[in-house]
């Protein structure tokens, strides 16, 4: 062990100015056995460093590496495992615990015992020794080989000290003069001897020769002894004297003190006093303002905004610590409170009566506007009251409880004298609208509310009777030629409209002043503002408005914002109804009228929504666009269901359909009044379940004709409705237009084929087994040599449709189409002119086979296509 103690000394632990004093070979426990070796070091340099070293061998040669370092104050439990029998096994607690097995248990104590060594000397550290023997932890080194942890080389080390300059000189000197002090030690020791003898007795001589100057100075001493006794005495009765100046000295002193001490206090009194006085004493001119000012006049209302601010101001002043306590103080805090109170019941009062008066005022004007389609203007009203603004701010951060009474009054007034003003108003639209009073009465009007009387059931009744007589009346205009009904429809619904734009036109800007007075009056935020929601909920008719909160508690600002929506909400809580009822009037009126609602309300409403998404206006109608969207949509309904049921007469011929010409009008109406509108998606799909509803129903009809053939049906009505959506160019319908142009060519193509059917009759069925001999094989030439298609039954059969007989047919199918097709969509031109192609193409057909069956023959037809086209130019002009 000494060999490899050594070993690692020189190559390890000597490079890093290190000395190695304790080694302990170990494995690790319960591990496939590696041996290393734990080393105790010190650092040569001061501060000196106690650490404990890993040493590995190398697998790759004969020599130690170092692998891992531990400083001695990272170490916190030393557990022997074992303090009374030996045991190898140990544990070292550094940032975790590491369990080793030493060789030998006389190498584990050693170790162990320099690692309490080596705490006690340099660290002084509390490392904790578990199941350790008390013997190895004693203050005393033992013999080995690491005693030189405490003592040994350290000792030595400490106790030596060098010779200085001086003293190397001197030596340097001495030894020059006897150069043979090297050479010969006991002559130079001798020598020195010889040299320390006479200097001794020089010492001698000199102590003795000094002795009487000892005795002179021992005498000068008692004198100076004497000197001092007396001076002594003169400083006790100097002190003595003294005494009594100092306690004289010392009652000036406190009495100074006690004067400087006064006057301090008198300095920060006048400070307190000048405080109080300057912030509390209000001036006899607010006081009186307060108790007696005129608040009808506008000085006298900017005289209590003074005082009330002024009051407001001494009741706010931040009070030092103590002034609480004086009576003054508590006298004059009373007073304002009593101030206060007095000002604010004056206050509330006053306005009180403001709100009743103007309510009276405002009754006094409604006549005037009864007779005219406008609102009454309360800027007179607001303007007056706004001079109140920054008193009800006051008021509101002094007492609240008058502010929130205030409020509530003012909901009650206004919103009863709002509600006689805006039915009043409504009332006036519904006369516009409907004409007369008496015309009012049979669309369900009565009194002066302008409530409109019956149930849904009948409402949804009177709305289907009115689109069945506008359907009526279409299909009789068709036939007579007549627009003066459907003219007179569109002023009455261009009418509407302007009536319904005034109509919301006149509650906006009646809406927003309010909003903004109440925002101004009574000092609530109504924009964008810091989150947060209101938690109690408010009662519309009565109830409070808000939570409740302590005197001069403002409102957070979302709550604010809420309260004006509330306030909104209960002064103007009769226009949302009044709305609803304006437009069930209009959908009785007429269901074309929520076209025009739907596109004035959605313009509105974006308009609010642009300047609050969250005013009362946005909500309300918002509210009501729901109403307008849910009529249209039932207007939507009802005619695809007017489809569904619309019966035809077995008499007469059917023409274009009732619903394809009301989609028609209404695909017109709608574009004219969409054009730029917001909705236009709504209005989109609209059409699309409208257009399906007609396709279906058309085809329906078509099926169930009598009288006229279901292709003529299909082809007048699509037709119609593919000239139709070419006018109005329809974008979301493009794809129902080239459908309709298909149908309308397809069932064209199908009446011409059926009409026309086989005008040459044997002619065509001659041919038609002519055809069938070629389809067997035989050769079209050869064909002529059949008994039955030689040429002179060829000339028999061409014989029997001379020139007159083809024109007499062609003038009775003339007649036939005359009478399935209607006139108002003038398709019988086109009409005759593709059966004219139909018969033409026939014509051409036979006249191919005749000259490629039968040439040579000189066979021919007894007219020619000159004397088709001059039949049928003939009978088209004499109808």
């Amino acid at each position: 062990m000494t060999a490899i103690k050594h070993a690692l000394q020189r190559d390890i632990f000597t490079p890093n100015d290190e000395r190695l004093l304790s080694i302990v070979n170990v494995c690790k426990a319960g591990k496939k056995k590696k041996n290393c070796f734990l080393c105790a070091t010190v650092t040569t340099e001061r501060p000196v460093q106690v650490k404990v070293v890993k040493v590995k061998k190398s697998d790759k040669g004969d020599f130690y590496k170092r692998q891992i370092a531990w400083a001695l104050r990272d170490l916190a439990v030393v557990d022997a495992k074992d303090a009374i029998k030996e045991n190898p096994e140990f544990d070292l607690h550094f940032e975790k615990i590491y369990k080793w097995v030493a060789s030998s248990t006389a190498e584990k104590n050693a170790f162990i015992s320099c690692i309490w060594k080596l705490n006690q000397r340099y660290l002084r550290k509390k490392i904790d020794f578990v199941n350790v023997s008390s013997q190895l932890l004693e203050e005393s080194v033992p013999s080995g080989e690491n005693q030189s942890v405490t003592g040994g080389d350290e000792e030595v080390v400490d106790e030596y000290q060098e010779l200085n300059a001086r003293e190397e000189q001197d030596i340097e000197i001495m030894m020059e003069g006897c150069e043979y002090a090297i050479s010969n030690a006991e002559a130079f020791a001798e020598k020195l001897s010889r040299e320390l003898q006479v200097l001794d007795g020089a010492n001698i001589q000199s102590i003795m020769a000094s002795e009487k100057q000892v005795n002179i100075l021992m005498k000068l001493l008692d004198e100076a002894l004497k000197e001092v006794d007396q001076i002594e005495l003169k400083l006790s009765s100097y002190e003595e004297m003294l005494q009594s100046v100092k306690e004289q000295m010392d009652q000036i002193s406190e009495s100074n003190h006690l004067i400087h001490l006064s006057n301090t206090n008198n300095v920060k009194l006048l400070s307190e006093i000048e405080f109080l006085v300057n912030h509390m004493d209000l001036a006899k001119g607010h006081i009186k303002a307060l108790q007696e000012g005129d608040l009808a006049s506008s000085r006298g209302i900017e005289a209590c905004t003074n005082a009330a601010d002024a009051l407001l101001q001494c009741m706010n002043v931040a009070l030092r610590p103590g002034h609480d306590m004086l009576l003054a103080v508590k006298q004059q805090q009373q007073r304002f409170s009593d101030l206060r109170e007095l000002f604010a019941r004056r206050l509330a009062s006053h306005l009180n009566n403001v709100f009743v008066q103007q309510g009276h005022d405002q009754s006094s004007t409604l006549a005037q506007h009864s007779v005219e389609l406008t609102l009454p203007n309360h800027h007179p009203f607001h303007r007056d009251l706004l001079r109140y603004a920054k008193l009800m701010e006051w008021l509101k951060s002094t007492d609240y409880g008058k502010y929130e009474g205030l409020t509530k009054n003012y909901m009650d007034y206004l919103s009863r004298l709002y509600e006689r003003e805006i039915k009043d108003f409504f009332e006036v639209a519904k006369i516009k609208m409907t004409g007369t009073t008496k015309e009012s009465k049979k669309f369900g009007l009565h009194g002066s509310s302008g409530k409109l009387t019956g149930s849904t059931s009948s409402l949804n009744k009177l709305s289907v009777q009115s689109s069945g007589n506008r359907r009526s009346q279409s299909s009789s205009l068709l036939d007579m030629g007549n627009m003066s009904a459907s003219d007179l429809d569109v002023a009455d619904r261009t009418k509407f409209d302007k009536i319904f734009e005034q109509v919301l036109s006149e509650l906006e800007p009646l809406c927003l002043a309010e909003q903004d007075f109440i925002s101004k009056f009574f000092k609530l935020q109504q924009h964008q503002s810091m989150p947060g929601t209101m938690t109690e909920a408010e009662d519309l008719d009565g109830g409070t408005l808000s939570r409740q909160h302590n005197c001069g508690t403002p409102l957070p600002v979302s709550s604010e914002k809420d309260m004006i929506r509330q306030m909104m909400i209960k002064i103007f809580r009769c226009i949302e109804p009044e709305l609803n009822n304006l437009i069930a009037l209009g959908d009785k009126i007429d269901s074309f009228n929520s076209l025009y609602m739907l596109v004035k309300m959605s313009h509105h409403v974006w308009t609010a929504q642009n300047v609050d998404p969250a005013s009362f206006l946005s909500t309300t109608l918002g509210n009501v666009l729901v109403t307008v969207k849910r009529n249209f949509d039932k207007c939507i309904s009802n005619q695809i269901r007017q489809m569904e049921e619309v019966k035809i007469s077995k008499k007469s011929k059917v023409g274009i359909l009732p619903f394809v010409a009301e989609f028609e009008e209404f695909a017109g109406l709608a574009e004219s009044i969409f054009k730029n509108a917001e909705r236009r998606g709504d209005l989109d799909k609209a059409y699309t379940k409208l257009i399906r509803g007609v396709f279906v129903n058309v085809e329906k009809v078509a099926n169930e004709s009598q009288k006229t053939p279901r292709d003529v049906v299909m082809m007048e009505n699509f037709h119609h409705i593919f000239a139709t959506l070419s006018r109005l160019k329809i974008s979301c319908l493009e794809a129902e237009k080239k459908e309709a142009k298909q149908k309308y060519t397809d069932h064209l193509q199908s009446y011409v084929i059926y009409s026309l059917g086989q005008p040459l009759e044997k002619l065509n069925h001659f041919f038609e087994g002519v055809e069938a001999r070629v389809a067997q094989g035989i050769r079209e030439e050869e064909v002529s040599y059949q008994l039955a298609f030689n040429k002179q039954e060829l000339r028999k059969v061409i014989k029997e449709y001379p020139g007159k007989e083809v024109k007499k047919g062609l003038d009775n199918l003339y007649k036939k189409v005359d009478k399935h097709l209607c006139e108002e969509e003038n398709l019988l031109q086109v009409v005759w002119h593709s059966m004219q192609d139909e018969f033409i193409r026939q014509y051409k057909h036979f006249e191919g086979l005749i000259a490629r069956c039968y040439p040579g023959s000189g066979v021919t037809m007894e007219f020619t296509i000159q004397d088709i086209l001059d039949y049928c130019s003939s009978i088209a002009q004499s109808h």
